[in-house]
């Protein structure tokens, strides 16, 4: 019990330091996502340090270590609390015209249960579904949301970063990037609300980090992409799989780079993947918009068989009330580090 006590402190403390630094290395960036789960292993560590080690030096060290760890780690999470304030307002005065509802839904490639995520999505009704590790036979069996949903982009691929878009609101412009990664498609697009007023719609799936794949073109591409926004000042919604978790210290960076608000945050995590493994979920599917936006729901939709749970959002365009929002602002080190990084993947 001793030695498991303090196995379990070191893994707390040293998992919590190593994602201090900022580089895009994947066995630094793996330990962005887990924190709730770090935080209970030091939890766990903490008791056994209490109740099983005779008290000393080395057990007193440990526990103070890890507390601030675990401390660290609550931090983190804490503006993805119910308890915590909500950086965006909900819409009080709907307006139809207006409004507008997103699917995100990463199927998993070789999952087959495409009825499930068919039955999720009429039920949940969204305007605008967005559908990721898509190959030719998801293409195939989501054909009948073309039915309902006439307008989209379909650049299904058996890599797993293939992207289907489905609209039922018209598409002015709609058009895939390679910002990166030739392997690795985005789609910018311009929705037109049935108010007749027209917004940016972007829609990701960066590489996430594992072994051999590091973020540095996750990265870039994120702060590509929220420099754009920025520089543009249009309304405009990011949406999909970022392959990041909330907390991380470049989705915040993307956020105050890019202006955009996040509804989960003071509502819950609504994590999103694993949908298969309960004790390791964190939020990695998202939707960030600007300002002039107010919600009107955000959740997480039911398991149809993939590693994510589709995540559901309805905006509403408020123009004139972004005065309602405090958002994310950058300072100069924000957007010297977002160049920086941007540099890293694009310069020859």
């Amino acid at each position: 019990m001793t030695e498991l006590a303090f196995i379990l402190s070191a893994v707390a403390v040293v998992a919590t330091v190593l994602p201090v630094f900022k580089r895009g290395y994947w066995w630094l960036r793996l330990f962005d996502f887990p924190r709730p789960q770090i935080a209970a292993i030091g939890a766990a560590g903490v008791a056994l340090l209490a109740l099983a080690v005779p008290p000393g030096p080395a057990a007193s060290a440990a526990i103070a270590a890890t507390a601030v760890a675990i401390g660290y780690q609550l931090y983190r999470i804490f503006p993805y609390l119910p308890v915590a304030r909500r950086q965006v307002v909900r819409c009080r005065r709907p307006d139809t015209d207006r409004d507008i509802g997103i699917l995100v839904a990463n199927v998993l490639m070789d999952n087959r249960r495409a009825d499930d995520l068919l039955r999720i999505v009429r039920s949940a009704d969204p305007d605008i579904v967005i559908a990721m590790e898509t190959d030719d036979w998801w293409a195939s069996a989501l054909r009948a949301l073309e039915r309902t949903h006439p307008h989209t982009l379909l650049h299904p691929l058996d890599n797993t970063y293939g992207l289907l878009v489905y609209s039922r609101l018209a598409l002015p412009t709609a058009s895939l990037r390679f910002l990166t990664d030739d392997a690795v498609p985005s789609a910018f697009l311009q929705v037109a609300l049935r108010s007749g007023d027209v917004i940016d719609l972007y829609a990701m799936h960066p590489a996430p980090p594992q072994p051999r794949q590091d973020t540095f073109e996750r990265d870039a591409e994120l702060l590509m992409i929220a420099r754009e926004i920025r520089q543009s000042g249009r309304p405009a919604i990011v949406a999909g799989d970022l392959n990041d978790v909330a907390w991380s210290h470049t989705t915040r960076l993307f956020q105050r780079i890019s202006g955009l608000l996040d509804p989960r945050a003071g509502r819950g995590a609504f994590s999103s993947y694993n949908a298969k493994i309960p004790f390791l979920r964190w939020p990695l599917d998202h939707i960030f918009h600007h300002p002039a936006f107010q919600l009107r729901q955000i959740r997480r939709l039911g398991y149809f068989g993939s590693d994510h749970f589709p995540i559901y959002g309805r905006l509403v365009l408020r123009p004139g009330t972004q005065f309602l929002h405090n958002p994310p602002q950058a300072e100069a080190t924000d957007r010297r580090e977002a160049g920086e990084r941007i540099a890293e993947v694009t310069d020859p």
